[in-house]
């Protein structure tokens, strides 16, 4: 089973490919930058035995960053900021409204900024290889040295990527991520967004972050530095720091089945303690509905019924903005003009 592409667009009008698979708790994971391909990383069979043990109890949604994978190649903005519009676009596509999210390396990041912006939606927070600033992770001799390949020899850097620095052994699986990393991404591009990465500091984000975050850490790790990780606890408030085996710095490539239970246990626990990351009965696109989430036909039923926004926010306890922006993607979804439109489109398909 491979992952069912679909596509949306951000409010700067960049088409992002996303998928979503199973069904609970929301969880978004964010795209390795610049080398996302989520495609190319379920051909690879420790990635797959990872996802779908998370898909087994989780909603998980994964995307490809603008520049990169099945989105988007030719783009301007490759800044934090023009980021964040990916990951905003592809979870109101998703219509997920309440979700943990997990970066890592620089899209680590990307998610301290958005739950620092949006406390309202990121129910949890995972983080791994990550730091406050951009150009920490980057600085070792051994990284410099391999990122002065991206210009100079495209196809070394990405095999030194998968076998060298990620520790993918030299077999099937190490061919495969070499070719990932090949094809994921070009050099103008990652030269691009690793300089725009190095000039990002989330410092101040961190501090404001209110969710609870997991960072994890490999024993033995030799590309981040324990003491990255550390910071990043010290500098949120409810960080929780916890060190794995090993010393990959792929975080799934040891001990795949016990970094999935405790990444279920840890999302799973948002819902548990009140916080739902997704209703489950929003947890699937309903088929033959024009591709309307559960929660988008949950509002277009109210819609229908004659309650305003703000009738169907306090029925479904939700802002009233929240339920403003689920509007606006069933208009946009069964291509309907104003709420005379929708409804009657949902008579017509028996939703109202």
């Amino acid at each position: 089973m491979d992952p069912l592409v679909a596509y949306t667009r951000t409010s700067d009008a960049v088409n992002i490919a996303y998928a979503a698979e199973g069904s609970g708790p929301g969880f978004v994971l964010m795209p390795g930058v610049p080398f996302s391909d989520f495609v190319a990383e379920w051909q690879i069979p420790v990635l797959r035995r990872a996802y779908l043990g998370l898909a087994d109890r989780l909603r998980i949604v994964q995307y490809d960053g603008r520049g990169t994978g099945h989105s988007q190649r030719v783009v301007d903005d490759l800044s934090l900021d023009g980021m964040l519009l990916d990951l905003e676009a592809v979870v109101d596509a998703d219509g997920l409204d309440r979700f943990a999210l997990f970066g890592f390396y620089h899209s680590a990041l990307h998610a301290i900024a958005y739950a620092a912006r949006h406390p309202e939606r990121v129910s949890r927070l995972v983080l791994f290889g990550g730091a406050l600033r951009g150009w920490e992770p980057m600085s070792g001799p051994g990284t410099q040295a391999l990122l002065s390949l991206i210009d100079r020899d495209w196809d070394t850097f990405a095999e030194s990527v998968a076998h060298a620095w990620l520790g993918w052994p030299d077999d099937a699986e190490g061919r495969l991520a070499a070719a990932w990393f090949r094809t994921a991404s070009t050099p103008d591009v990652a030269s691009r967004v690793l300089r725009e990465a190095s000039a990002v500091d989330v410092t101040r984000d961190a501090a404001a972050v209110r969710c609870e975050t997991l960072v994890l850490h490999r024993r033995d790790a030799t590309v981040i530095p324990l003491e990255l990780s550390e910071r990043l606890v010290e500098a949120i408030p409810r960080a929780e720091l916890r060190v794995l085996d090993g010393s990959s710095a792929a975080l799934f490539f040891e001990g795949t089945d016990d970094v999935v239970h405790q990444l279920v246990r840890f999302v799973a626990g948002a819902s548990e303690a009140g916080r739902p990351a997704r209703l489950a009965r929003g947890s699937t696109t309903t088929t033959g509905a024009a591709g309307l989430t559960a929660r988008e036909l949950e509002v277009l039923r109210l819609l229908a019924a004659g309650q305003s926004n703000a009738e169907i926010a306090g029925d479904l306890g939700l802002s009233v903005n929240t339920i403003e922006r689920h509007v606006g993607n069933v208009y946009r979804k069964i291509d309907a003009r104003g709420r005379a439109d929708a409804t009657a489109w949902a008579i017509r398909r028996g939703v109202a």
